[in-house]
């Protein structure tokens, strides 16, 4: 079998604490806040280091976002992947889950040549897993979702996975090419090299693509290609736990907790 190429795809993400709507546009505002790579993704980047190591292969990053993204793809090419791609474009902004994975999807058409695409298993800011399967069927290959753990298997050009369950777990082998989102906490990531800093700082290390590089139908892409409609965000209520100071004597405390304890056995 030829060098494994897994293709990794990356989302950042704003950090959950600082995560804001625009009102106007009910989309995810992205500028002034601080961003990390997506928890998930960056499980699913080990996993791809992890099998570049065993099969002496490559590993190729992709990306759709505003330009802000480029550190964070020099920081996964430090880390040991060997190209990044980032698909960005104005046309791309405003996505939901079906532009979003046809856009990656057509990304990856573009590179070719690939045997596995890891992807996280959900984004922390949109959180609904569509991203991954729909990938898969844009490109029609096999796919497999919440994988905890993934080995290629050379000789039969498979891929074999485990899932955990509810009591336990079930195993799942697709043929090559194919599809596979990492649950979150999969793994414990890598610290970048800083052998390989500096050469992930260079210059030409992220190659850009707008949707004329893509070639691709601008009617399904951005808010164009988006039927998903948000007709209003509204902020959760928060709970507010009950508290109740015991007074008294320490004698007189450890009383009155037992009183209240007991209600409840």
């Amino acid at each position: 079998m030829r060098a494994l190429h897994v293709i990794v795809c990356l989302k950042v993400v704003p950090k959950p604490e600082e995560v804001t709507v625009n009102r106007e546009t009910m989309t995810i505002e992205r500028a002034n806040v601080r961003s990390e790579i997506n928890p998930a993704d960056m499980n699913a980047l080990e996993l791809a280091l992890s099998l570049k190591e065993q099969h002496q292969g490559r590993v190729t990053l992709v990306a759709m976002g505003p330009p802000l993204f480029d550190p964070y793809l020099r920081l996964a090419l430090a880390m040991g992947a060997d190209a990044a791609y980032l698909l960005s474009d104005r046309a791309f902004a405003g996505a939901d889950t079906l532009a979003t994975s046809y856009t990656l999807a057509e990304g990856i058409r573009k590179i070719g040549d690939y045997d596995l695409i890891l992807c996280g298993e959900e984004s922390s800011d949109g959180a609904t897993a569509q991203v991954p399967p729909g990938i898969a069927e844009w490109l029609g290959i096999a796919q497999i979702t919440y994988a905890h753990d993934l080995e290629v298997l050379s000789e039969a050009r498979t891929a074999r996975a485990r899932r955990e369950l509810a009591g336990g777990h079930e195993v799942i082998q697709v043929p090559l090419p194919c599809v596979a989102s990492v649950v979150v906490g999969a793994n414990e990531p890598r610290f970048m090299d800083m052998e390989r800093k500096a050469w992930a700082q260079g210059e030409g290390r992220v190659t850009v693509w707008t949707a004329q590089d893509l070639g691709i139908d601008e009617e399904m892409i951005g808010l164009k290609g988006s039927p998903t409609i948000v007709s209003g965000v509204e902020q959760a209520a928060a709970v507010q736990r009950k508290r109740e100071f015991l007074r008294g004597t320490p004698q007189e405390e450890a009383q009155a907790l037992v009183e209240r304890v007991r209600s409840y056995l």
